[in-house]
């Protein structure tokens, strides 16, 4: 994962966040950390991460109710992450809003995996034919708010035309699409039999993208066909 997603850590205690801190940013991650409840839900206010990590025993104020306060700020992936892990508590986790639960003592691997998992799924919200994220690989992501793309360890930033016609590969990615495909799609159906804009098009974004635009890796051509994007080029 290249781009660093901001990921906020709720523990009271300073250890493990300490270990969250330090598994966080091995993993690629951005990690902000919080040791109780109450600076936990105002980090999430001010800071605005792309994900939570989550404790359930800590004092004054436990997990499952400051589960149930982000929600009231947030839509973003919240895992508990506890050694609370009976069916109960379990059934309570997600009853108060989380998207997963981990038990501790967890395996580093597979806390990193089901982390990429919420934030993958996390392109899936809102509207199904306008998502926020497109995250077609762990290497490719492309934020459809902000028209950059991360890949590469590279953040690339797009012009509007770039970012709709990158768009429409990724989200078809493997799927070979013709010009009038894209022409249709990204300028209308006037612009359709105008081959050159596309071809220009492709042109730029493998400039911007591509480590050797002459042999890409992510936008291919098939010759009489058109173009797709392969989501897991290795560059």
């Amino acid at each position: 994962m290249h781009r660093q997603f901001k990921v906020l850590a709720i523990d009271d205690e300073i250890e493990n966040l300490k270990v969250l801190q330090a598994i966080l940013s091995a993993e690629g991650f951005k990690p902000v950390v919080a040791s109780d409840g109450t600076v936990g839900l105002r980090m999430a206010f001010e800071l605005h991460p792309d994900a939570i990590l989550l404790d359930v025993m800590m004092p004054d104020m436990d997990g499952f109710e400051v589960c149930k306060r982000l929600r009231e700020l947030t839509d973003v992936p919240i895992i508990f992450v506890t050694g609370r892990g009976t069916i109960e508590d379990v059934v309570r986790g997600f009853s108060a809003g989380a998207d997963d639960y981990v038990i501790k003592p967890y395996n580093r691997t597979e806390l990193s995996y089901r982390l990429r998992a919420v934030l993958r799924r996390l392109g899936e919200q809102g509207e199904e034919d306008n998502p926020a994220i497109l995250f077609p690989s762990d290497s490719v992501i492309l934020d459809c708010n902000r028209h950059e793309l991360v890949l590469d360890n590279r953040t690339v930033h797009l012009t509007p035309k770039e970012f709709e016609v990158l768009r429409l590969l990724i989200r078809h990615h493997g799927k070979v699409l013709g010009n009038d495909a894209i022409l249709s799609q990204v300028w209308g159906g006037e612009r359709v039999g105008d081959p050159d804009l596309v071809k220009q098009y492709i042109y730029r974004l493998r400039h911007k993208i591509e480590a050797d635009p002459d042999f890409p890796c992510y936008i291919h051509t098939i010759w009489g066909e058109g173009y797709y994007f392969d989501a897991e080029a290795i560059s």
